[in-house]
């Protein structure tokens, strides 16, 4: 199909904030959107987040008009727990066929009244919590979630693992609960595709070394994110997984992971950084007495009043900044001692504290290889999607006609994300205008 006879119709795979920004900007400047998100809402990773830094301001009031907006919009037509399978076609005309995944639940017939997660008499713990806190075999992601409407993990329910139970199908008022419910194929066609997969962290079970994973007071950043949420599992208070009691020290360690080539990723993840600087902030103002001590290789606060950030950290929060790796993280009379060294007095560090935070690594997102397959473009040597040209073309992939936005190509903060997610759709938002240009040249002369 020649150019000027493209689709204006825009694929966007990835819910999380850049795939929203890019699904609104294309879909108010009057075009169609089909959004594709592999889980069964939308909001990506900062769904999870309790404040986003510098501000401090709470996500969910940043988050959930937007998601609201994207799942009331009129131009945008979501496809969540579903999955790219393969494009065929070219810049202009992709046929796309997406898999969708069964819910076993009817969204069409749910009206998303929650009876049937209350009722739920299986317990599991909850993914989305970062398996600090506890779900149901039956769930939507969080009370925000866009669509709000439930899935049943196959693994878990008792109906599908012992062949018995169905309390959910007795409960619902509709009768959407559905345990036959088939995957389904569907094929779309569209003009240009963003791609906004997101991001992953580092695995704790995979870093091998500090007790990740092993040790319940060992966490993840993403896991205090949740203890600190009034939506988690201990409503915003921060408490120790292994007893539920408050910890009067807490011990971040950066770079687990990241700038690591032997054992893990070589370049830095960008956001440890500042989220460590808020994690330990935001634990002074719960618990005022605490004493929070950042293990950290150098500080990389580079964005607009990120500096500032880290320096009221360390000068209001009195947060005790150590320059040094950590060597060794052991249990020893209820305490995790951390081992480490101060690089900048050359003495040795002991550490007694009652809970360990560790800034894992940001990894790409699981499926990026079998995407990139999918719609024939590449990655680059760590996993990310490759861009055209770094320099002069960092939003368009190696594939004309299909861009890339946020943390799908490299780690970013949330500004630098709904930046190039903006950059993404006005690239796609100038073919669709030429597309339209051209057809209406045509008409003119005929």
């Amino acid at each position: 199909m020649s150019q000027n006879k493209g689709i204006p119709r825009a694929l966007v795979i990835g819910g999380g904030i850049a795939g929203m920004q890019a699904s609104l900007d294309i879909a108010n400047a009057g075009f169609e959107v089909l959004l594709v998100e592999r889980k069964p809402s939308i909001g990506g990773h900062m769904l999870q987040l309790s404040e986003t830094f510098p501000t401090l301001d709470c996500a969910q009031c940043i988050l959930t008009p937007r998601t609201v907006e994207v799942g009331q919009h009129p131009r945008i037509q979501l496809y969540t727990y579903s999955e790219v399978v393969s494009i065929e076609g070219e810049e202009g005309n992709f046929c796309v066929r997406i898999r969708r995944k069964p819910a076993y639940v009817n969204w069409d017939l749910c009206t998303g009244c929650g009876l049937c997660q209350e009722k739920c008499p299986t317990k599991v713990p909850s993914p989305f919590e970062e398996y600090v806190g506890l779900g149901k075999a039956i769930y939507t992601l969080s009370p925000q979630a866009v669509p709000n409407k439930p899935v049943i993990d196959r693994e878990h329910c008792r109906y599908f693992t012992r062949g018995k139970c169905r309390v959910c199908e007795r409960v619902c008022p509709t009768e959407a609960i559905d345990y036959e419910q088939q995957e389904r194929i569907v094929e779309e066609n569209v003009g240009a595709i963003v791609v906004a997969t997101g991001f992953d962290l580092y695995a704790l079970n995979d870093i091998g070394e500090y007790g990740a994973g092993e040790d319940p007071d060992i966490l993840s950043g993403l896991q205090f994110e949740r203890l600190l949420s009034a939506s988690g599992p201990t409503a915003g208070a921060v408490r120790r997984p292994s007893d539920g009691k408050e910890p009067a020290e807490i011990a971040f360690v950066q770079c687990v992971r990241s700038r690591d080539p032997e054992h893990g990723m070589p370049y830095c993840s960008r956001i440890c950084c500042m989220y460590t600087a808020k994690h330990a902030m935001l634990y002074k103002h719960r618990v005022h007495h605490g004493q929070a001590y950042v293990f950290y290789i150098d500080i990389r606060s580079a964005g607009k009043n990120y500096e500032e950030f880290v320096q009221r950290a360390m000068e209001e929060d009195d947060v005790l900044y150590i320059r040094g790796r950590v060597s060794r993280i052991f249990r020893q009379n209820g305490k995790l001692v951390v081992w480490g060294a101060d690089t900048l007095t050359g003495k040795s560090i002991e550490v007694r504290a009652d809970m360990v935070v560790l800034a894992n690594a940001v990894i790409p997102a699981p499926g990026n290889q079998e995407l990139a397959q999918a719609l024939g473009i590449e990655l680059d040597e760590n996993g990310f999607f490759r861009e055209a040209d770094d320099n002069l073309r960092p939003m368009e992939s190696t594939r004309p006609g299909i861009f890339i936005a946020g943390a799908a190509q490299t780690p970013k903060d949330i500004p630098d994300t709904v930046a190039q997610a903006s950059g993404a759709t006005a690239k796609v938002l100038t073919r669709f205008q030429q597309w339209n240009g051209d057809r209406s040249n045509e008409t003119e002369e005929h």
